[in-house]
């Protein structure tokens, strides 16, 4: 018997898509300060956000680390509020809030009910005019973030295999650094370093400010006025980073980690940026190959054939170029060898056949999930919206980026499969335990 269930839920979500457009207003202040607004006044909570466009590529390649090491610096304190006094400021006022970098940019915000925005604005304003950026700071904050390397990259099992694979994929573009960067370079700054970064980046000309929630628009606009017109606009920031060769053969390589008994394999692709079709199309090939039990990957290497205890492939897409990544873990005795030969098959199909028409419409209702998911709180919201502006120079794509997922075809996905994921454009690491190491 047909089941006539579950396309009936998936055409009540596209109906409940059409209908819920995320309505938003941006404009800039005379400093360059780019402003978005999104008002919902459906529950009393309230997200400002500031994405500031400055991450790891943007950084001197003998002083890595910078632009995350600012995500925990700029925490430290203002003029006007008290050395580590920021996170009692904002969960003594019923709020919560947080930072990540990435390669290219750095992401503040703060959730607040809406009856304390206007804090939260101040607080934003206070970090981008006057930060206190000291002696005391840095020495503090050196120390968390050598904590936080120690934990999450060099004790944690698999924790260099980003590292790894960005050193190999990349020669000569600043996407070969890591975000963490490097603690000799952080250690061998000097503060008017630090001051200079700050004075480049940390500027309303190269930030978005996004103000989600319960908000009363005009006076949201009037607080915006008051806090943030008044910041000087910095210099222009030029960007030109070198451009790299393309891979025609594959590359070999060899990593250690004394932390892991089970070997893995990386087999990593330089991709198209961020913004091209193409990554969203490898975006796609990702979600057939591993995303669920039901995917490719999974169901033959670790459910039928049980070589694999687990494996993944996943696009990372960044501003000037992307990273398709596949990996896995073998299982007994299997080796990485024929790992490589099993994915290589699934990577085969691809471009040699189209994809079934049933695989392609199971693709097409995971990625409305997804897109559900991500903007179905205003946090998310707030953070797509920044996106958007900043990487694709739409903010409306929140509204339309579905439909450029859903506009994908088999045949390009069978095309890009064909231009990107070929062995002589790959790079094959084999990531393995210390003890291996002759």
């Amino acid at each position: 018997m047909k089941n006539y269930v579950l396309p009936l839920i998936w055409l009540l979500i596209s109906q409940q898509l059409q209908s819920q457009e995320v309505r938003f207003q941006e404009y800039d202040l005379s400093n360059g300060l780019h402003v978005i607004l999104h008002q919902d006044n459906s529950v009393p909570i309230v997200t400002t956000s500031v994405l500031y466009h400055v991450g790891s590529k943007d950084e001197n390649p003998g002083r890595t680390g910078f632009a995350h090491f600012f995500e925990h610096l700029l925490f430290e304190g203002t003029q006007n509020i008290e050395n580590g006094k920021w996170f009692q400021i904002v969960s003594a006022n019923g709020g919560s809030n947080n930072a990540y970098t990435t390669d290219d940019f750095t992401y503040y915000y703060e959730n607040f009910p809406s009856n304390n925005l206007q804090l939260g604005l101040w607080m934003e304003s206070e970090r981008m005019l006057h930060p206190i950026i000291d002696e005391t700071g840095v020495e503090t904050q050196n120390e968390v973030v050598k904590e936080e390397k120690r934990m999450r990259y060099d004790n944690s099992p698999y924790g260099k295999w980003n590292e790894e694979v960005k050193s190999h994929l990349f020669q000569v573009h600043p996407y070969k650094q890591t975000t963490i960067g490097k603690m000799e370079h952080l250690d061998a700054a000097t503060l008017d370093e630090f001051l200079a970064f700050n004075k480049k980046y940390y500027v309303p000309n190269n930030a978005v400010l996004t103000v989600a929630g319960d908000i009363d628009i005009p006076t949201t606009k009037k607080w915006i006025s008051d806090y943030f017109g008044s910041i000087p606009r910095g210099a222009a920031i030029e960007r030109a980073f070198p451009k790299e060769a393309p891979i025609t053969k594959t590359i070999q390589a060899e990593a250690y980690d004394s932390n892991i008994q089970i070997p893995a394999l990386f087999m990593a692709y330089r991709t198209p940026e961020k913004k091209s079709r193409e990554a969203r199309i490898l975006d796609m090939i990702a979600t057939y190959l591993s995303q669920g039990k039901s995917s490719k990957l999974y169901k033959k290497l670790v459910d039928k054939k049980k070589m694999a205890l687990q494996v993944a492939a996943f696009n990372i897409d960044t501003e000037e170029y992307g990273t398709y990544v596949i990996l896995a873990l073998p299982q007994g005795e299997t080796s990485l060898e024929t790992l490589i030969e099993e994915m290589e098959d699934e990577i085969e199909k691809i471009q040699k056949n189209l994809i079934s028409e049933k695989d392609y419409q199971k693709l097409q209702n995971q990625f409305e999930s997804d897109f559900v998911s991500s903007n179905s709180n205003i946090a998310g919201i707030a953070n797509s919206l920044a996106e958007y502006y900043t990487f694709y120079g739409d903010t409306n794509l929140i509204n339309t980026e579905l439909d450029l997922y859903q506009s994908i075809t088999r045949d390009e996905i069978q095309e890009v499969a064909r231009a990107y994921l070929n062995p002589n454009q790959r790079l094959e690491l084999h990531y393995l335990p210390e003890s291996k190491k002759e």
